[in-house]
């Protein structure tokens, strides 16, 4: 299977076949209405007006399964991002993206890219931290860590990069822009 097999509900739950982004270049999201990473929407929206026009997609997963910081209805989540944050970007029914109920979407992209660390700085140090809490073997495993972990996919249907949450959204930005305007 590729990228452009698989199918998600939208917040409405009708099927959504990722065969629409054929050509694009994607940017898959696990969001949150209640994280310290939600802040991340603005530069995500920012990107997507800057660049959809020129075949850039952003799919918005929202999913609860982070300390419990996306409650309320797909259309609760939905009107907190175009009030907050003004987005305009697919945002798909509220999902898990690991364990036994995970999106198949999702398994494959861990598949793809496995987890390679939160980088450096304080934030970084605190996620490694609460993490190790939670999981002695979390470095070791490719789920999906906190919200706001991103895969960036090609026009070809190839995953070409994973950021974590702590990625700083300046290097997201450079990576779709080379995507987009090779």
């Amino acid at each position: 299977m590729g990228f452009y097999d698989f199918k998600v509900l939208d917040r409405k739950g009708d099927e959504f076949s990722l065969e629409a982004f054929r050509g694009k270049v994607v940017l898959v999201v696990n969001t949150a209405t209640g994280c310290g990473f939600t802040p991340h929407y603005a530069p995500m929206e920012e990107m997507y007006e800057e660049l959809h026009d020129k075949g850039f997609e952003i799919l918005d997963i929202p999913c609860n399964q982070f300390a419990g910081q996306t409650p309320g209805t797909d259309e609760e989540i939905h009107e907190f991002c175009t009030l907050h944050y003004n987005t305009r970007f697919p945002q798909m029914k509220k999902s898990d993206v690991n364990g036994e109920n995970e999106l198949p979407l999702y398994a494959w992209l861990k598949q793809q890219k496995g987890f390679e660390g939160f980088g450096k700085g304080a934030t970084a140090m605190a996620m490694s931290a609460m993490l190790k809490m939670r999981d002695k073997n979390y470095k070791n495993n490719p789920d999906i860590k906190w919200n706001f972990t991103k895969f960036l996919v090609d026009r070809e249907g190839n995953v070409t990069a994973r950021f974590e949450p702590t990625a700083d959204m300046a290097e997201v930005k450079k990576a779709v822009k080379e995507l987009v305007e090779a």
